[in-house]
């Protein structure tokens, strides 16, 4: 590994959520070059290879991602392409620079037949074109033999982009009644918390390095606990309650609604909760429950 001081760290999908939130969180640990859709295209590998080789970056963290679930059903090349093919070729440029890469993965890569949460020796079982695109990314991470860590992830949200939370808080001002899906489990999952788990994880993966101790491998990256995206809304409806937005709310009630009910182009897990243990162990971490993260971010955006 060649050693410069500070790191230059690569970050992609810096408008992201996710690419957002990491520039703060990464901002210590090196010199940062935070690129967005027009400084690095995904979506064309001739630009990843040029953009990476003048870079040289020590660390590349690939926040960027073809996040729209039911679209991907529409766009499948181009969701392969950023998803599945994209990674390999980063994760095949960090071999060349002896760099190490950090890539973002997916609850959707499991089918959500399980009963209890998934652990990272579970198979997956894409059931959907976003999920299977995901799957292939991290197989192509795998097989290019940088040095890497795949962060499996779930039901992100955060004060900025597309999101659940956003999504809620904007229709509770505008109806009396909502329909949200009650019988799908998942961990819904600050875009903070998890960059600010990456700059810890980095932290001590850049020392391994050093000490020529690292081994690439996959973690589950999640909030504690679970609930459906119902609970969810709920819990969204009563933080915004006691807040200052109680007066912005219009909403009176959540129904909830069987996944039968609420048909999408994409299906969804039933059950994509993750055991996240492994994670914890390795880096010393103990991670909020869902809920109290939630209420941290909501804070914020009032």
């Amino acid at each position: 590994m060649k050693v410069t001081t500070p790191p230059t760290i690569l970050i992609t999908g810096k408008n992201g959520q996710v690419g957002w939130e990491l520039q703060r969180a990464l901002l210590p640990l090196g010199h940062l070059v935070a690129l967005d859709r027009e400084g690095i295209d995904l979506a064309d590998n001739d630009s990843l290879c040029r953009v990476v080789r003048r870079v040289k970056p020590d660390l590349i963290v690939n926040g960027a991602a073809y996040t729209a679930v039911d679209k991907a059903e529409e766009e499948r090349d181009l969701a392969m392409q950023v998803n599945g093919i994209a990674p390999g070729v980063l994760a095949e440029e960090a071999r060349r620079l002896d760099s190490l890469l950090i890539h973002y993965s997916t609850d959707y890569v499991f089918d959500g037949s399980k009963q209890t949460p998934y652990s990272e020796t579970d198979t997956p079982e894409p059931i959907n074109t976003y999920g299977a695109g995901k799957l292939a990314g991290e197989r192509a991470v795998q097989a290019a033999g940088a040095d890497h860590l795949i962060l499996r992830t779930s039901w992100v949200y955060g004060a900025r982009g597309s999101n659940f939370l956003l999504t809620m808080l904007r229709l509770m001002r505008e109806r009396e009644e909502l329909r949200v899906v009650a019988d799908q489990t998942g961990t819904p999952t600050w875009a903070r918390l998890i960059a600010e788990t990456t700059a810890q994880i980095i932290g001590q993966s850049l020392d391994e390095r050093r000490r020529k101790s690292f081994q690439s491998a996959i973690y589950n990256l999640t909030s504690a606990g679970a609930t459906t995206w119902h609970g969810f809304a709920e819990k969204i409806k009563a933080v915004a309650e006691q807040g200052n937005q109680r007066e912005l709310l219009t909403i009176q009630n959540i129904e909830p609604v069987s996944t039968e009910e609420y048909p999408t182009p994409a299906r969804r897990p039933r059950n994509s909760t993750m055991m996240i243990t492994k994670l914890q162990q390795k880096y010393g971490l103990t991670m909020p429950n869902w809920d109290a993260a939630l209420e941290l971010c909501m804070e914020e955006l009032s």
